[in-house]
């Protein structure tokens, strides 16, 4: 191999790459712009800022907390202009748009249904204009010469009791743009067994769900999730950290639990610049996903929420080419690793690893071979040992 492959991305090639994104949440991802607009046509009064640019600002400086819980206060702002079918398609639209912009092939993105009810719409309406939403953002991104494919997750809030509800509902659209179940908002407190009635729901029906799980609550929060209710997939999962032991020497020694997570190959949704937020990681350097990589377990690299992360994919991956020095063959092994663990059929998995993904890294490997060569480096016939 030469050395030419190994280099490091640029910024413009990470861009450029396909890129699968598993967990971004559609309140959490909003343009600053359009949080502004709604709320104008909504009348709502209660955001901190009315300038786009200063209130992108202040999003970001009010995650950057440390505390999930703090974190989780800024989407109040959000979910409240969220509250009409106009708003609601429009948000998703342009969600599509973005990810798309950015290179993102596919996407689950997930919302709470229960939340966007407040002025009247049914939880059918919601889930109708998010799914109107994202087809016309996937039509808009193949106007603009983007390709991408968003596929919903419907989300029940830990706290509340509407968990089987949401379970039924993700059933019912399950052909129709929805692709799977999840429950998010703070752990302490509220572990996900006490939605255990809605996780065997969906393994009675044979659905797809997956976990908010070892995010800012530890090891208890993954084994309960994985060992009673049956997750699929663990949202964050970062704190799988806290059973693999590394001594002096570098030796590591995985405990019981890490060692199911990675024999099963259960994909981990990781999310480093949240986690930095909120205090599940202190820097990238000591992000549990430098030593998870190492390791061989199924991780993914994901967004969590653009708008409060001021983030997308590509930074995602610009933070960790820098910190980890990770090559395009890297970021081609996240995000095969996130297109195995999609929860839509096999052969449609494949087929996008076969045709887009691996083509797509492929031709980005290549270009150092059709880069100008440089007149005062290049060998004239004349001194050609041949």
């Amino acid at each position: 191999m030469t050395s030419e492959t190994t280099t490091l991305p640029t910024s413009e090639q990470i861009r450029r790459a396909p890129k699968v994104l598993l967990h971004d949440h559609l309140d959490g991802g909003l343009r600053p712009a359009t949080v502004v607009d709604l709320a104008r046509e909504t009348g709502y009064e209660g955001l901190p800022e009315t300038d786009p640019e200063k209130l992108g600002i202040w999003f970001r400086e009010a995650a950057d907390s440390g505390s999930l819980e703090r974190y989780l206060e800024t989407f109040a702002h959000t979910c409240a202009v969220m509250q009409t079918r106009d708003a609601l398609a429009r948000v998703a639209a342009e969600c599509a748009e973005d990810l798309a912009a950015d290179g993102v092939v596919y996407a689950e993105v997930r919302y709470a249904p229960e939340q966007h009810l407040e002025q009247g719409l049914s939880l059918e309406e919601v889930v109708e204009a998010v799914n109107e939403g994202f087809r016309e953002g996937e039509r808009r991104a193949r106007e603009n010469g983007h390709r991408i494919r968003v596929g919903a997750l419907l989300t029940a809030m830990r706290h509340a009791a509407r968990a089987l509800e949401i379970a039924e509902l993700a059933n019912r659209y399950r052909d129709t743009g929805v692709v799977g179940f999840d429950i998010a908002g703070a752990e302490a407190g509220y572990p996900p067994t006490r939605h255990l009635d809605a996780f065997e729901y969906l393994k009675r029906e044979n659905n797809h769900f997956t976990i908010h799980a070892g995010e800012a609550f530890g090891l208890p929060s993954i084994w309960q999730a994985l060992q009673w209710c049956g997750a699929d997939r663990l949202g964050h999962g970062v704190r799988i950290i806290d059973d693999i032991e590394v001594s002096d020497d570098g030796s590591v020694k995985l405990g019981r639990l890490a060692s199911y997570v990675r024999d099963k190959r259960i994909p981990l949704e990781m999310c480093p610049t949240s986690n930095l937020q909120t205090g599940a990681a202190p820097s990238y350097a000591e992000h549990p996903i430098g030593l998870l990589r190492r390791l061989q377990f199924r991780l993914t690299v994901n967004t969590d929420n653009r708008l409060m992360s001021g983030t997308n994919m590509s930074r995602e991956f610009e933070h960790l080419v820098k910190t980890f020095r990770y090559t395009l063959d890297d970021m081609q092994w996240f995000t095969v690793n996130a297109m195995k663990s999609a929860f839509i059929p096999f052969d449609e998995r494949l087929a996008m690893i076969n045709d887009v993904i691996k083509p797509g890294y492929a031709e980005l490997r290549a270009e150092w071979l059709f880069r100008p060569v440089s007149a005062t480096t290049a060998v004239s016939s004349e001194s050609d040992p041949a």
